[in-house]
């Protein structure tokens, strides 16, 4: 019942694409901004959405879905009506996709440089990534550190300006920082553009040491949302191929 309202499957629709703020869920539902903030609030108390305030304004806040969350539920109703409806492995991307996929953020240190390699590992061949940032700096070595604890050396990567891409086309532009979001130029060839508010590790005060299990948590969650991206290429590769 709790995401049989209409309300609730156009809020949890949308989210499953990108991370939005209140007043940009009120625009996508049509919907007036107490009765999105109570639907948001019923989905945030059943943990199948969360809430991280912006690092560009924090008067102002992302909210995101939990995907693993919503595939546990949807599997256990499925199997609790019959075991014929259990909920089935997603099928993978098919192999020798031509999907490009472009990672932001503002220095182009850490998260988009991990985002780029987790996705280089996962995708295979099915997609070629690339990241960027909007004002570049050194490549953060706790990035290298978290990324080569998971076999991936970057050590010999370097930081990108956005500008470096000026007419790239790509399938789908990634923004994960809430600075970079606001101020991404139109790119040719209509990607499809999604968000994910992710806080950046390297703004965390301390020590290399102090600070490299932020870098693991970040890492790790890049990676979860990489693993949901990947049956998004999919969907991408298969509507290519019908075309």
């Amino acid at each position: 019942m709790l995401v049989g309202h209409p309300v609730r499957w156009r809020l949890l629709t949308e989210l499953a694409r990108s991370d939005w703020r209140v007043r940009e869920l009120v625009g996508l539902v049509g919907q007036p901004q107490n009765l999105v903030s109570y639907h948001l609030g019923q989905l945030r108390a059943h943990g199948l959405v969360s809430m991280r305030r912006s690092s560009a304004d924090g008067r102002d806040a992302y909210y995101r879905m939990d995907i693993d969350r919503c595939t546990e539920l949807l599997a256990g109703a499925g199997a609790a009506l019959h075991p014929a409806l259990r909920l089935l492995p997603p099928s993978p991307p098919a192999h020798g996709a031509h999907v490009r996929v472009l990672f932001l953020c503002t220095g182009n240190s850490a998260r988009s440089q991990m985002a780029e390699a987790l996705l280089e590992r996962l995708a295979g061949d099915d997609a070629q990534a690339f990241s960027a940032g909007s004002h570049p700096k050194v490549l953060h070595q706790n990035a290298v550190r978290v990324m080569r604890d998971r076999g991936i050396d970057i050590s010999g990567r370097r930081p990108k300006p956005l500008s470096e891409f000026a007419g790239w086309f790509f399938d789908f532009v990634i923004t994960l920082c809430d600075r970079v979001r606001e101020v991404c130029p139109e790119l040719p060839g209509h990607p499809e553009l999604i968000h994910w508010s992710i806080p950046d590790p390297a703004s965390w005060e301390g020590t290399d040491r102090e600070t490299y299990p932020v870098f693991q948590q970040t890492a790790t969650e890049l990676e979860t949302r990489i693993r949901h991206l990947l049956h998004a290429i999919a969907a991408t590769t298969a509507s290519q191929e019908v075309n």
